[in-house]
């Protein structure tokens, strides 16, 4: 509907948030004032109603994770009653929408582990772990899980899974490393963290999980606030895991068998993310057949937010599940609902893959990179220009060799990325002595680097001080 024509005056918002911060999922929702001075969203509405408010809390978890300014929400506030009235959540029922993403911003999530919830541009040690070695780390959207070397699991952040999906707010905020009690008697070598459920795999190769909510996708029927793990059985139960990824609402284990090495998937099959080759949900671990088709052998196990990758004994690289931006490497945007092979690498033989929203990431054995997807915040590492800015943005439909690695002069060995392209998308890449490269969206110190001026990201990579070795 074009308001212009109409004769009807579109709102002005500040900085035009609603097509250059707000995620796809509120784009469609563009307001109109109404003779009333309430605002009406596309579509044949009477004044006043609002798509999403039949499921407040999702317009609260884009509200929140955009870090709109006091303005923007401020305007919402007064254009549309939606965002004035109660929205009925913990821990004040009585704040509107507008004012609980406000609270939330200010309160940030202690996601750092230092006690505090300010945010850091260099990274520092976390002083309550002094003395405990810790092997491996995981980073969700609103917490951190820690595993040390003997086994035990360390947690900080938000003190709840799913809560914008299920109304509950989860206001108690974890901002040092706490034991969790509920795994103290299980040996746990690895951790993933998907928005609806934690997993964790066990030094015998079992996997458990839970806060999966009440709709039983794992069939554990556990409520949203339930800590206590559950073994995932069905498959799975006499089967070995020995790597586990965690999407946004699915689950991949890497598992050995008398045969060989094989995947299986569990959750929210939309978009045939799970590689079976339909787009339903499985409640049970289900084998992945496609692999066998393709003599491939999986050595390594990739979850984006919406797709997964795999990394073959061969060097050969399959991806499935949604192809927007061109994360799959296809040449294209279109969805997969099996394994394929990114035949664009049919020359590298790849030892590492890593996936993001909806990026992927590929480390050859001789150190090289290759990345293909969203380009939002130039965190593909694709900048080429003597300026430094060239078409850094744009993204990249199949896989390109991100040459601002190959100026470190040294192997890079392993990629890590977030899982989110709408803000503050950042990428890191460790070399064999163990220096740490940053580049992408830095404006609230996630690159563990001080950006100056006006800057929110860089689209080269710079080096972390941090000594991993």
């Amino acid at each position: 509907m074009d308001a212009t024509a109409s004769g009807t005056p579109t709102i002005q918002y500040h900085n035009t948030f609603l097509t250059s911060q707000l995620p796809l999922l509120l784009l469609p929702l563009l307001y109109q004032h109404s003779k009333g001075g309430n605002a009406i969203a596309l579509g044949n509405l009477h004044p006043g109603e609002f798509p999403l408010a039949a499921n407040p809390s999702i317009v609260l978890h884009v509200l929140t994770a955009c870090n709109l300014d006091p303005q923007d929400l401020a305007k919402l506030e007064a254009t549309c009653s939606f965002f004035r009235q109660p929205a009925n959540f913990a821990p004040d029922f009585e704040l509107s929408i507008s004012e609980l993403a406000a609270l939330d911003m200010c309160q940030k999530r202690g996601q750092l582990g230092h006690g505090t919830t300010e945010e850091e541009w260099r990274p520092r040690q976390i002083r309550s772990l002094q003395g405990i070695r810790i092997v491996q780390a995981a980073a969700g959207a609103g917490r951190t899980m820690l595993i040390s070397d003997a086994g035990k699991v360390y947690a900080f952040g938000k003190d709840s899974f799913g809560e914008t999906e299920y109304g509950v707010q989860g206001s108690k905020l974890v901002t040092t490393p706490q034991l969790v009690e509920s795994l103290k008697d299980i040996f746990v070598v690895q951790a993933a963290i998907g928005n609806f459920f934690t997993a964790v795999l066990s030094r015998e190769g079992r996997v458990y999980t839970f806060s999966w909510g009440n709709d039983s996708k794992l069939g554990h029927q556990t409520e949203p606030n339930d800590v206590e793990p559950h073994p995932l059985l069905g498959a799975l139960e006499n089967v070995p895991v020995v790597q586990i990824a965690a999407g946004y609402c699915y689950l991949l284990a890497l598992a050995c068998q008398p045969n060989g090495m094989s995947v299986y998937s569990v959750g929210c099959g939309l978009g045939g993310k799970l590689g079976h080759g339909s787009r339903t949900d499985e409640k049970q671990p289900r084998l992945i057949e496609q692999f066998q088709l393709l003599n491939l052998q999986p050595m390594v196990v990739a979850a984006g937010a919406w797709h997964a990758a795999v990394v073959g004994q061969d060097g050969r690289v399959c991806t499935w599940g949604w192809g927007r931006y061109g994360c799959l490497g296809h040449g294209n945007e279109e969805c997969e609902s099996v394994p394929k092979v990114v035949e664009a690498l049919s020359n590298v033989k790849a030892v590492h893959v890593a996936t993001g929203d909806y990026t992927t990431f590929v480390v050859s054995d001789d150190g090289d990179v290759y990345s293909f997807g969203c380009g939002e915040s130039a965190s593909l590492g694709h900048s080429t220009a003597t300026d430094g800015q060239g078409n850094r943005h744009a993204n990249v439909l199949a896989p390109e060799l991100v040459t601002s690695l190959k100026q470190v002069n040294e192997r890079v060995v392993q990629i890590s990325l977030t899982n989110s392209i709408y803000w503050n998308a950042h990428t890191f890449a460790l070399t064999e002595s163990g220096k740490l490269y940053a580049f992408g969206a830095g404006d609230k110190g996630q690159l563990g680097i001080e950006l100056v001026a006006n800057q929110t990201e860089r689209g080269n990579p710079e080096q972390v001080d941090i000594d991993l070795r």
